[in-house]
């Protein structure tokens, strides 16, 4: 449904959206709040992907508080840090259009005050877990991901939280630190949301000309076939990691970085039978980097 059919549909609380930039205004805030508070954290640059975060978030939850911060600790340097898409006014806009009650938008020294020390790292997003993973391909990204996470979950104190099974090991990396650091929230994982001809949707698609979008759905059609091998049958990994290759490799345009069949909780890659895993694709096109998956089961 479009954003502008829902304005209607908004609640009242949704018309007084608020704002803060600070965790003393957000926790003078929420420690009034009764009630089950639901969270989306974002990066901003808002789009359908996040949208259909939100609405189950707004379901689910009496509150709904909903945090944009792009996040430094997750860039090595030489990433888009600098560049990365930004649009506070329409992503401020989608989320009042959507139903959410907060929005915690916090400049970087309040995330990462003067003298900040402390880093949270997971097995499950350490390059020596699997060598055919954003793990290995970014080796800084998942102790910036799970110190950010864990960072907004103290904040916030939600009982859910809410991420896209699109960035597959970071729901895992996230899975894991809330388990083993007895982190009382719920972590939902909702379903990739596609365009019409499978490409995965990205804050990053914006930096694709348009013959680079065309070539981009090969992530889509890689996967696809390496999905229907293993439907039909085919359950050996280094064979199923075969088909994908041999399907990405078509598309001259993209530079194949990895094609990984992960264990779903731990990210180790498989051998031999498969019966259950992450089937993942990562690659360039031009100067864009870009991941999917899809699940084996």
């Amino acid at each position: 449904m479009e954003l502008q059919a829902k304005r209607e549909e908004s609640s009242s609380n949704s018309l007084q959206m608020k704002v803060f930039d600070s965790i003393e205004d957000f926790r003078s805030w929420r420690g009034a709040v009764v009630g089950d508070v639901g969270v989306v954290t974002t990066m901003g640059y808002l789009h359908r992907g996040h949208e259909a975060l939100v609405r189950a978030a707004r379901e689910q939850n009496k509150v709904l508080v909903a945090t944009i911060f792009i996040n430094p600790a997750q860039f090595a340097p030489g990433e888009d840090l600098e560049a990365y898409p930004r649009d506070e006014k329409r992503d401020l806009e989608t989320c009042r259009l959507l139903g959410v009650d907060v929005v915690f938008m916090p400049p970087r020294d309040e995330i990462y005050p003067p003298g900040f020390g402390t880093y949270v790292e997971t097995e499950s997003g350490k390059a020596s877990q699997n060598l055919y993973s954003e793990g290995s391909s970014r080796p800084t990204f998942f102790r910036g991901v799970a110190t950010v996470v864990l960072k907004l979950f103290n904040i916030i104190q939600p009982k859910r939280a809410y991420f896209g099974r699109k960035d597959a090991q970071q729901c895992v990396v996230i899975q894991n630190t809330v388990r083993d650091l007895n982190v009382p929230v719920e972590i939902i994982i909702e379903p990739t949301v596609r365009e019409h001809d499978g490409l995965a949707l990205s804050s990053r698609n914006v930096y694709l000309n348009r013959e680079e979008r065309s070539k981009a759905t090969i992530l889509y059609s890689a996967l696809t076939a390496g999905i229907s091998a293993f439907e039909n049958g085919e359950t050996d990994a280094d064979e199923l990691r075969n088909i994908v290759t041999s399907e990405a490799k078509k598309e001259e345009g993209f530079a194949l970085g990895y094609v990984s069949i992960a264990d779903m909780n731990t990210m180790k890659e498989q051998q031999g039978t498969v019966k259950t895993g992450i089937l993942a694709i990562a690659g360039h096109i031009g100067k864009t980097r870009l991941i999917d998956n899809m699940i084996l089961e």
